[in-house]
């Protein structure tokens, strides 16, 4: 049977990830084409008793055999920290890389191959079509915050429950935003942000604009518990965060590339 590769992982994701990952290998060798792990669980952002380790499958061809033995696996790995993997196909990739450049962008930059060729590693992703994608990420927050406001009556425990989900996924666009101002992304969160920080601020300056990405960590404090937020913090919170999402919105529409 063909092995893993898990060198250079950390030993607890390769021990949580190397049983599901053999038991694909074994099940479908000539169906699959690749495996990887991406996301946290690759840098230094990974929390053991928070993250998930979030495997990608590339297959030479959509197998449903191959879909139903994945849900009839699911439940015991989801226990152990393994999320449901991402499946895809090298002409999905190929076919997509136009309309998901964000999360293109995201997996070549942060995954670690551990079976067959890396098809992420030298994807070229086209600034127009990344520039799209962040602005209409922007844009469909902004109106999904604006919506959940108002659902969420005031509440202080809806209101922290808007927030914890409102910063999933944000990094993606963080990085694709950095990219889009020319530079490497860090792969480190608060690297990252530091990094968005500087990068925004000379923008901001000449467009007589005021961003502080520092309400991302604030948010973030807030989602894993560590830190705590009386209802009128929560008010503020939210508004602060809301307010950097709209400068983003609009540093975006002014960016020339």
């Amino acid at each position: 049977m063909a092995e893993l590769n898990l060198e250079g992982l950390k030993a607890l994701v390769a021990k949580r990830a190397a049983p599901f990952l053999n038991d694909l290998l074994k099940s479908y060798p000539a169906l699959i084409h690749s495996l990887h792990i991406a996301g946290s669980a690759v840098t230094e952002d990974f929390d053991e008793n928070r993250s998930d380790i979030n495997p990608v499958v590339v297959l030479r061809e959509i197998d449903f055999s191959f879909l139903r033995h994945l849900g009839s696996i699911g439940d015991g790995h989801r226990k152990r920290g393994v999320a449901a993997p991402l499946i895809m196909t090298p002409s999905g990739i190929a076919d997509s890389l136009d309309v998901f450049p964000m999360e293109y962008l995201d997996l070549k930059h942060i995954h670690k191959t551990v079976f067959g060729p890396d098809p992420f590693a030298a994807l070229r992703i086209e600034p127009a079509h990344l520039r799209l994608q962040c602005e209409r990420e922007i844009k469909s927050r902004l109106i999904g915050l604006r919506q959940r406001y108002v659902s969420s009556l005031g509440k202080a425990e809806s209101l922290r429950e808007i927030l914890s989900r409102s910063v999933t996924g944000l990094m993606p666009l963080v990085r694709g935003i950095v990219y889009l101002l020319g530079k490497e992304p860090p792969l480190v969160r608060q690297g990252l942000l530091l990094m968005f920080g500087e990068l925004t601020a000379e923008h901001c300056r000449r467009a007589g604009l005021c961003l502080d990405p520092s309400v991302f960590e604030k948010v973030l404090s807030l989602k894993t518990g560590q830190a705590t937020a009386s209802a009128a913090d929560l008010h503020a919170l939210f508004e602060s965060f809301y307010r950097v999402l709209e400068t983003i919105d609009r540093l975006l529409n002014e960016l020339s590339l």
